[in-house]
């Protein structure tokens, strides 16, 4: 088994619905790492699988979003993952490994948010914006 996998696994058992968040985000950035990877190799398959992996999480990201509670900050939400998911359909058919990096940095921009939101709350559960 691969070490690294049984380590988020058992980091995501006991883990709060923000550091769940987190995780699913970590997954996304390490994906596209892999798919950049991939297009410098011209690994067709590679690129496409986690591209497509990624895409997975962003909606599973966007299907737990809570927008009775969550307000202008969930739609924003949406905004962001509508355009990222646009953007990566559109590295992998331009195999674009620029359009891969900015979505990379945006998404370690909003990880961090994420990070300092968890800091603040602790472990309070954070039903305002997910589910």
């Amino acid at each position: 088994m691969d070490p690294r996998l049984a380590y988020r696994e058992s980091e995501a058992r006991g883990a709060t619905s923000l550091r769940l968040v987190v995780l699913m985000y970590e997954q996304i950035i390490q994906d596209l790492r892999q798919a950049s990877r991939a297009l410098d190799q011209n690994n067709v398959e590679l690129r496409t699988n986690r591209i497509n992996h990624a895409l997975d999480v962003i909606c599973i990201l966007q299907a737990t979003l809570n927008f009775e509670a969550g307000g202008q900050v969930a739609r924003n939400l949406v905004l962001f993952y509508d355009a990222l998911r646009a953007n990566l359909c559109k590295a992998q058919a331009e195999a674009s490994k620029e359009i891969l990096e900015r979505q990379i940095t945006d998404l370690l921009a909003v990880r961090e948010a994420w990070e300092q939101v968890e800091r603040v709350e602790g472990a309070a559960p954070i039903s305002r914006v997910i589910q």
